[in-house]
């Protein structure tokens, strides 16, 4: 069993072209800790989208094992694999994938509803993650009102809106200028530490990743180097 929110035990993945198998995983093993940020570099096509789909359990491995919070998820069932991806995962992407018909605080409030929460405590604690990132006086504009950088705010509130334990993201910077990223950085630096989230981020940004706390590097499938 283990100990850590999230714990990948040698992962392997491949996809079968033609007669022959492409292997885009290799026996890849990493853990989480809580409060930490992780960044997950290497150059495109090395491994690290497969990766953080299995992580987020929006993909299987052919062999090894996904850990969250003590538990084997690796053969849950699909209707299980939602549940309890909506508990415990966060996910941000680079497109922010905000809905266009609601607005802030609603697309905060939204995911804290399907997963049962009353509306009065979901906006309350929408209100709260919007303070947090500094958008509180935005929050009843919708995405088309806000700039690229507070639409992707928005989408670092709704991702941590169900108090998740690990916090995924794929380029979250990625489709910003470089002050605005530095800047998006800094408020999901600071909102992971706040809330003690263990957090992976693919990022092409070698200044972002030089900012987390562990560093991980993969090339060709593997995970090739530590840093952190």
């Amino acid at each position: 069993m283990s100990s850590f929110p999230l714990e990948l035990s040698r992962i392997s993945r491949r996809f079968k072209q033609g007669d022959a198998y492409l292997h885009v995983l290799e026996a890849v093993s990493l853990s989480l800790t809580p409060g930490k940020l992780t960044a997950l570099v290497g150059p495109s096509g090395s491994g690290k989208s497969t990766l953080l789909n299995i992580a987020g359990l929006l993909e299987s491995p052919n062999s090894g094992e996904v850990w969250i919070n003590g538990k084997n998820v690796t053969k849950l069932s699909e209707t299980h694999r939602t549940a309890f991806r909506r508990k415990n995962i966060g996910f941000i992407f680079q497109v922010h994938r905000l809905l266009p018909e609601f607005n802030a605080l609603e697309n905060i409030v939204i995911p804290q509803m399907i997963n049962g929460l009353v509306r009065s405590s979901a906006e309350n604690r929408a209100i709260q993650l919007l303070k947090m990132v500094n958008l509180e006086n935005r929050k009843l504009h919708r995405p088309g009102q806000l700039s690229g950088g507070e639409q992707q705010r928005v989408s670092i509130a709704r991702a941590l809106s169900n108090a998740p334990a690990i916090l995924l993201a794929d380029e979250p910077t990625g489709n910003l200028d470089p002050a605005t990223a530095s800047d998006v950085f800094g408020y999901l630096k600071q909102i992971v530490y706040a809330s003690n989230t263990a957090a992976l981020i693919v990022t092409h940004n070698m200044k972002i990743a030089a900012e987390m706390d562990e560093m991980l590097e993969m090339r060709n499938g593997e995970i090739v180097k530590v840093m952190g």
